[in-house]
């Protein structure tokens, strides 16, 4: 039998992200089977399993994550402003906010503070700069783990050939 091409396996981590694991190479399948811990395909099928599972859940959490990004902006205006805002769960009010110089911007942990407009601005942009890093950073991520999904697809389906093959063999 001819020697089965490389099989990837994800394992370690991705120096750029430590979020997210990055792929080890075995130089062939049958060497790669014959390693301890791999005694048989259904215990390699768990693994992998496992592993496409993990990295399901990850991926769930940084598309979760990249909703989670908002971007604010922050419009001058010399006009009311027409809005809604929320008051419970789905239950909007619409309200008229007249100008202002002031703001008061939600940071999070119960914490509301009143702003200047250019303090308020600047802020934002600061925010703004940050948050299109992340959301850069996420995509990368989903990416990574997109091929990673790929991968461990095509180690799943080659490590059932293999054991389908050496079933027909032995027979």
């Amino acid at each position: 039998m001819a020697p089965q091409p490389i099989i990837h396996t994800q394992q370690g981590l991705r120096t750029s992200s430590p979020s997210t694991p990055s792929p080890e190479h075995q130089v062939h399948l049958d060497s790669f089977m014959k390693q301890p811990g791999n005694e048989t395909a259904d215990t390699v099928l768990k693994k992998l399993d496992e592993q496409y599972q993990k990295y399901k859940f990850m991926e769930l959490n940084l598309a979760q994550k990249k909703r989670s990004v908002i971007f604010f902006v922050l419009k001058e205006s010399t006009n009311s402003m027409e809005t809604r805002f929320l008051l419970a769960d789905n239950l909007y009010c619409k309200a008229s906010v007249p100008p202002t110089d002031k703001v008061c911007l939600w940071l999070g942990a119960n914490v509301m503070l009143e702003y200047d407009i250019d303090e308020a601005q600047a802020l934002l942009e600061k925010n703004l700069s940050t948050a299109t890093k992340n959301l850069d950073s996420l995509e990368e991520d989903l990416d990574f783990l997109r091929d990673q999904f790929t991968t461990t697809e095509v180690n799943m389906a080659r490590v059932y050939n293999w054991d389908d093959d050496s079933t027909k063999n032995k027979a």
